[in-house]
């Protein structure tokens, strides 16, 4: 991760998280994060509206230049990078690896624009609509209105797997022979 902002992010999930796969949206307190609540986002995990933004934080709303409530995500990127941010949206809610994502757009002056995009799943709960969260932060101070998302690269990010200690059984099976076998 580039930006201090996904850090920040990624660092505060993976906490909420502890030894689960991924937090529950419940255990989220928008007051730990309040700096970076301009960039943050949830989104519905519902391929047929285009993964709409449930919530957007103030500063993806002023880059887009409108209010993104109930908006597609993947039609803010260009027809080529759709099925390629759609696919990982997948990856990240289905198969609860967060995702972090290098992405380009283009000003109205034609300037290029940097940003990053970092994807997290929430654990999944039954009859409770299955949602994910992101962060979506510029490296330029740019308050110009971006035109269509380019998807120029991305990554999985795996949690490190927290090793449980394995303890061992000492069997003696005839005389002279021992086995020792490992229990999780």
């Amino acid at each position: 991760m580039k930006h201090e902002s996904s850090r920040e992010f990624f660092a505060y999930w993976n906490a909420k998280r502890g030894d689960a796969r991924a937090p529950d949206r419940g255990v989220f307190e928008p007051s730990a994060v309040r700096g970076l609540l301009a960039d943050i986002f949830v989104l519905s995990y519902d391929g047929e509206a285009g993964y709409p933004f449930r919530v957007a934080g103030t500063r993806i709303s002023a880059l887009l230049g409108r209010d993104l409530k109930d908006q597609s995500f993947s039609a803010l990127f260009t027809a080529e990078s759709r099925r390629e941010i759609e696919d990982v949206i997948t990856c990240v809610a289905e198969e609860t690896l967060p995702a972090i994502a290098g992405v380009t757009a283009t000003t109205a002056d034609g300037a290029r624009a940097h940003l990053e995009l970092l994807l997290l799943p929430f654990t999944a709960r039954v009859h409770v609509p299955t949602t994910l969260t992101g962060l979506l932060a510029p490296f330029e101070d740019n308050t110009a209105t971006l035109g269509p998302f380019t998807l120029t690269s991305w990554r999985y990010l795996h949690p490190p797997e927290r090793l449980l200690p394995r303890a061992l059984r000492k069997i003696a099976i005839a005389r002279g022979l021992m086995v020792y076998e490992g229990l999780r």
